[in-house]
């Protein structure tokens, strides 16, 4: 699967943003402040999932899923739950 240079900075910057929580926590910064990060990396990784989903709809349906897949629809759908 061709993935897009916007794609993969996603990644990058999540990365950045795990890291940056790993540093808080070798801080000690508060559970708070640690947690609040946390959510932001969650989030970050939800919306490049459904970014690549989006990107790459049809192939990543053909390709990487069951031949048996009647509704691409829901095999979308699916693959997005599966991601959370």
């Amino acid at each position: 699967m061709k993935y897009r240079k916007e794609q993969m900075n996603r990644i990058h910057r999540v990365e950045g943003q795990v890291r940056g929580v790993l540093r808080m926590m070798e801080q000690e910064k508060s559970c708070k402040e640690v947690v609040a990060q946390l959510s932001a990396v969650r989030s970050a990784m939800d919306r490049t999932a459904a970014a690549v989903v989006a990107d790459n709809l049809k192939e990543c349906l053909t390709n990487d899923s069951d031949s048996s897949v009647t509704n691409p629809v829901d095999e979308a759908v699916r693959l997005l739950v599966r991601s959370r």
